[in-house]
């Protein structure tokens, strides 16, 4: 794919040379603490009346809060820059037919994705307006719930729950959308099935063609447990060069583990990839409350150590970090220089 690059790439490369990039951190635990109603899902308790019908329960579909509660998910977003997020992925984790077809709102999905392109770059502008840093949109692409690679059922090893081609479809309509809302990265995310991540990458490079410039693209895959592996069996090795085709402005890893256990798995992956690696761990592991118990400056001591070595261009938090944690972080690398991109081969 030979395309014009887009006038962030290039901003966002010139950035990247010269410091390590701080992501922002975790929505899901942020909109947790606003301890919202039903209703204030759907909307009636706010004004913003979600206008895609469904005769679902919306309570826990975060991503509709774009919709029906923008200011809070915008003041969200905000805090994360103002603590010094150079990039900010939008509240999309679950915007494709494919997820929000547990909620009845696969005709939401176009409003979904601009909107919620839109509502981070009114949060970002609010925050170079007060201190002048530029800052960039990463439009989000989760891993939807399902998976092409391994069947759902035991008693049936062939079959699958969802096909390629459904699932670039969907994700091309989510990419589509997250582009049209100005998203300045594209951010394939919490990878567990590399089969479904090369499908958001066929479309997120089919999206791109049709918009007509290049846009960075952003991997980050999913270690499920000690094993060291996707759940669907790649070490992240495999996983790189399983994705490398992509030539993606970041590969890296996500979630599941804490910077501790997530450590020796990104050190592999520094190994190999001649990309920037972007590293976004889990405040520690769940309590059996399902909470996250690492504070700020334990987290933040860690991801100074993979800065420390060199291993990280990119680094934020995933489950349980909060605006308090991407403070520490960023405050922890800043004397260390990123990591200098291997020669390709």
């Amino acid at each position: 794919m030979s395309l014009p690059r887009s006038p962030a790439f290039d901003a966002l490369n010139r950035a990247a040379d010269e410091r390590i990039l701080i992501l922002d951190g975790a929505m899901g635990t942020q909109i947790q603490d606003l301890h919202l109603s039903e209703e204030d899902y759907t909307g009636h308790g706010s004004g913003h009346v979600c206008r895609h019908h469904s005769e679902h329960p919306q309570k826990g579909n975060n991503d509709l809060l774009i919709l029906t509660q923008p200011d809070a998910v915008e003041d969200i977003h905000y805090r994360y820059a103002i603590a010094g997020a150079d990039i900010v992925e939008t509240n999309t984790f679950s915007s494709t037919t494919i997820a929000q077809a547990d909620y009845g709102l696969e005709n939401a999905i176009e409003d979904l994705n601009v909107e919620g392109a839109r509502v981070v770059r009114r949060a970002l502008d609010r925050a170079t307006a007060q201190d002048g840093k530029p800052r960039f949109v990463a439009g989000a692409l989760g891993p939807t719930n399902r998976t092409a690679s391994i069947s759902p059922d035991v008693n049936d090893p062939g079959f699958r729950a969802i096909t390629f081609d459904q699932l670039r479809i969907a994700y091309l309509q989510q990419a589509r959308g997250l582009i049209k809302g100005g998203s300045d990265i594209l951010l394939i995310e919490t990878i567990f099935d590399t089969l479904n991540a090369k499908a958001a990458i066929f479309a997120c490079q089919q999206a791109m063609e049709e918009h007509g410039q290049a846009i960075p693209l952003m991997i980050s895959g999913t270690i499920t447990d000690a094993s060291g592996r996707t759940l669907s069996g790649q070490t992240p090795t495999a996983f790189w060069y399983s994705v490398r085709h992509a030539n993606p402005w970041t590969v890296g890893l996500n979630c599941a583990l804490g910077a501790a256990a997530m450590r020796p798995h990104l050190a592999e992956m520094a190994g190999v990839a001649d990309t920037r690696i972007c590293a976004y761990p889990n405040a520690g592991l769940p309590n059996a409350f399902g909470q996250y118990d690492e504070g700020p400056d334990d987290t933040a001591r860690q991801v100074a150590e993979f800065a420390a070595e060199g291993l990280v261009n990119v680094v934020g938090g995933c489950c349980g970090t909060t605006p308090d944690h991407i403070r520490a972080i960023a405050d922890a690398v800043a004397a260390h220089s990123p990591r200098k991109v291997l020669a390709h081969v």
